[in-house]
């Protein structure tokens, strides 16, 4: 498979309807709730007042930078978790009709990069904005995708029952951070 036919069959199986966004049969609920999140973080100012105000211009300036590196390193890991998956990538928890388990590439670390590279990224951003609003956006968006993955996980363990072996090797989200790294208790 070349290079173009990766990047279609992504977008491919998606199974995009109304009924499903109003019935949520697929997660889109899920995928509704992130996006919004991940919208009101890029799009909204810094609000009620900046955290870091009283901080002098040259701590000011290092927090930007370095929210700013850290935003770049988000959308890297979000650009390589995107390529790996090909075309089992689904903007919906349910996983697509016969897709493979991937675990290559950043899918080694943990079992979904794209999530911590959404979450990444809202960290980046959080410190270019140094924001309460964003913090609680941040905090916000770590529940919906934790939420979001597990629903996911669910739907790969009824179509790879072998799912439940990775769970135990991979880290789910981030294993440094509480919370974002879980066992599914019942897979039903």
């Amino acid at each position: 498979m070349d290079q173009r036919e990766r990047f279609q069959g992504a977008f491919r199986g998606w199974n995009l309807n109304w009924e499903g966004w109003r019935r949520n049969s697929q997660g889109e609920w899920w995928l509704l709730s992130q996006g919004m999140l991940i919208l009101a973080v890029i799009g909204l100012p810094s609000w009620p007042y900046r955290l870091g105000q009283n901080l002098p211009a040259f701590a000011l300036s290092s927090l930007e930078l370095l929210g700013g590196v850290i935003l770049l390193l988000g959308i890297g890991l979000a650009v390589l978790a995107f390529w790996t998956l090909g075309e089992n990538l689904s903007p919906f928890p349910d996983p697509k009709p016969g897709i493979a388990i991937v675990c290559s590439g950043p899918y080694r670390l943990c079992r979904h990069p794209l999530y911590l590279a959404v979450l990444i990224c809202s960290f980046g951003v959080l410190l270019l904005r140094q924001s309460p609003l964003h913090m609680v956006l941040l905090l916000t968006l770590v529940g919906v995708l934790r939420g979001k993955a597990q629903r996911e996980e669910r739907g790969l363990l009824q179509r790879h029952p072998n799912y439940r072996t990775l769970m135990g090797q991979i880290p789910a989200i981030a294993p440094w951070i509480p919370g974002l790294n879980w066992q599914l208790q019942n897979p039903a």
